[in-house]
């Protein structure tokens, strides 16, 4: 795991300045304190700093082949590099590396640009081949890694492994993109789709960029997909079978390391599973961690201990106090742009825990999007039997003028919710699964813009990209849909975002195991009551854990990482809260309703209304716009 940071001429191949690409490094030098490298040549430069974890005291980078035509600057881990080292030998490659980066360069040499189909692995890096003058970067499948980059004044690109490094050249423009803050109030992050600052992009998910002197920038490729159109056919057994032999595989591949290794763990179904294999598959005890809170109905700490008294795991836990807040500033620097995920402070705070004793931690994460495992799939599930019952005439003018009337009750459970229920029933499948995913839908942000925000906006909506995602996607019902904007939206531009950035500001890496590419690509062959069945998502993952887990942890009701910030913002960070609407950098923009804003902050410090996620919202916002320098 590494962070990797480069610059590359389109025309003229001018020289790069080696202390600027160091420069572009030190500003990630979080994510790979153990070395540090840069190269240079006519028109491009490459800098990379090592975390180091196989492989400890050779493959150096940037690498070059053995030949010296190609270079390569890599993040990340290649789970079937053995494998490839055996094929690429038999094909008569001589290594001088027991590592995966020189097996990647190997693979570059042989086979192109379609090397990336045959690995398996988190991965973003850029391989320049000197012959052809070319350069080349790419992503894995999922997106577990990140990879900016952006075009500058001067002809060149450059690009890095987290915005940091690119902040780092002199000649980016900070210039904030308010359909980026659109994005982000309508889902809590800023997707793959977007960057916070104009003219910088994030190279999406499963896909490759190959750039050469002398044409100008081209638009990326995408050289892997999923597909929900086909069904699979067979016996709940035999299927459950070959899951269970999936996530076999997928948690022993990710199980190599020459550093310390362990697990985060939750007590949740996903998390259990790994630690379960985990254990079956190594001959010494599992190091397991976790973090609770002193807050009674936000702990699942005890669930965590089962777990780990179960399978006889050397276990770590710590509860973090309601008082964590003091972290906010801290926390908000790891991503640079905006973030409202709350869980990221846990999720750091069991990255410290974790950093302790490990240098790789195996998380659960994945399962949920592949399998079907949120509330909302449960229920996209059951509203699109009502969608299929009532004709789209009818319903629009029927549910949408009863939701309209029905009043907002954020406070109950989510069936219910009926509000929010009959606005999702009004529309089709796609309009009603973005509805269930806004932080604030349109109504709201609607109400929190200012005059100049909405000229700045014109006609853009964010649910506009996500509803043509799905409905484009290789998918046969709703539920599909909805999961495949998940695996394409969600995961990378949320999830992934908060342990890549939460891991890496504590040089931890961490590995996804149940993201393994054929493990995603076999549950989303599955048919629907494989995934969603009795009102309960992951049908089939459960039904095949029932021989690791007990039924209290695999059917419990899911929790997740919760943060209490709703009394955070009735208590210390009330003042804070109406700082949003007074003289914090967000009000200052112009772009929002001061008003509005100090209506929120005044109703829930009240206790009259629930508004801790929106106000976390503009906080964070604030936080990444004082980051940026515009404050």
């Amino acid at each position: 795991m590494c962070g990797i940071a480069g610059i590359y001429h389109l025309e003229t191949p001018k020289p790069v300045d080696p202390a600027r690409i160091e420069a572009m490094c030190d500003a990630i030098a979080h994510r790979g304190p153990d070395g540090q490298g840069v190269w240079t040549a006519p028109g491009v430069g490459l800098g990379h700093r090592r975390l180091s974890i196989i492989d400890l005291a050779g493959s150096p980078q940037p690498m070059a082949s053995p030949d010296g035509r190609a270079m390569l600057v890599f993040n990340g881990e290649i789970y079937n590099y053995r494998e490839l080292r055996q094929e690429l030998k038999g094909a008569g490659v001589v290594f001088r590396t027991d590592g995966d980066s020189e097996v990647i360069l190997a693979a570059w040499q042989r086979w192109g640009p379609d090397c990336v189909s045959r690995l398996n692995g988190m991965f973003a890096f850029a391989i320049y081949d000197l012959e052809a003058r070319s350069l080349f970067l790419a992503r894995d499948r999922l997106g577990v890694k990140p990879l900016y980059y952006a075009a500058l004044s001067d002809g060149s690109l450059a690009f890095g492994s987290e915005l940091k490094a690119l902040l780092a050249h002199p000649l980016l423009r900070r210039e904030i993109d308010p359909l980026a803050i659109e994005d982000y109030l309508t889902w809590g992050y800023v997707p793959d789709s977007r960057a916070i600052l104009k003219g910088v992009h994030k190279l999406a998910a499963g896909h490759s960029l190959l750039l050469r002197h002398g044409s100008p920038l081209p638009r990326p490729s995408q050289w892997w997909d999923v597909s929900f159109a086909d069904r699979r056919k067979g016996k709940a057994a035999d299927l459950e079978a070959e899951l269970v032999h999936l996530m076999q595989q997928a948690v022993s591949s990710r199980m190599v390391a020459d550093v310390p290794l362990g697990a985060f763990l939750s007590g949740g179904v996903d998390s259990s599973s790994v630690v379960a294999l985990m254990a079956e598959a190594s001959g010494r005890p599992v190091r397991t961690c976790s973090i609770g809170f002193d807050v009674a109905g936000l702990d699942e700490s005890a669930y965590a201990s089962q777990i780990a008294r179960l399978f006889a795991t050397d276990h770590a836990s710590r509860k973090v106090s309601p008082d964590d807040f003091s972290a906010i500033d801290q926390l908000a620097g790891m991503f640079d742009e905006p973030f409202a995920d709350a869980s990221a402070l846990p999720t750091w705070r069991v990255c410290q825990l974790a950093r302790e004793s490990v240098t790789v931690a195996l998380s659960g994460d994945g399962a949920d999007e592949a399998l079907a495992g949120y509330r909302r799939h449960v229920f996209q599930s059951g509203e699109d039997r009502v969608r299929a019952l009532v004709p789209q005439a009818l319903r629009g003018p029927v549910f949408g003028t009863l939701g309209a009337l029905y009043p907002k009750a954020d406070w109950a459970p989510r069936p219910l919710r009926a509000k929010s229920t009959l606005l999702s029933l009004a529309g089709d499948s796609a309009q009603g699964y973005a509805r269930s995913m806004a932080f604030a839908p349109p109504e709201v942000r609607d109400g929190l813009y200012s005059d100049e925000f909405c000229r700045l906006r014109g006609d853009y909506r964010a649910e506009d990209p996500v509803l043509e995602l799905m409905r484009g996607a290789p998918a046969r019902s709703g539920l599909d849909q909805a999961q495949y904007a998940d695996l394409k939206a969600w995961l990378p531009g949320d999830i992934l975002t908060k342990v890549d950035r939460t891991s890496m500001a504590v040089s931890l890496e961490a590995r996804e195991p149940l993201l393994d590419y054929r493990l995603i690509e076999f549950a989303a062959s599955l048919p629907e009551s494989m995934r969603v069945r009795g009102g309960q998502g992951k049908w089939l993952m459960k039904k095949a854990m029932r021989r690791y887990l007990p039924d209290d942890i695999l059917y419990r009701p899911k929790q997740g990482f919760v943060t209490p910030i709703a009394q955070w913002f009735r208590g210390p960070l009330a003042e804070t809260a109406r700082e949003i609407a007074g003289g914090a950098a967000l009000a200052r923009t112009g772009w929002f309703d001061t008003r509005r804003l100090s209506g929120l902050v005044d109703s829930h410090v009240a206790g009259t209304a629930d508004n801790s996620r929106l106000l976390w919202q503009l906080l964070m916002l604030d936080k990444a716009f004082t980051g940026l320098g515009m404050g």
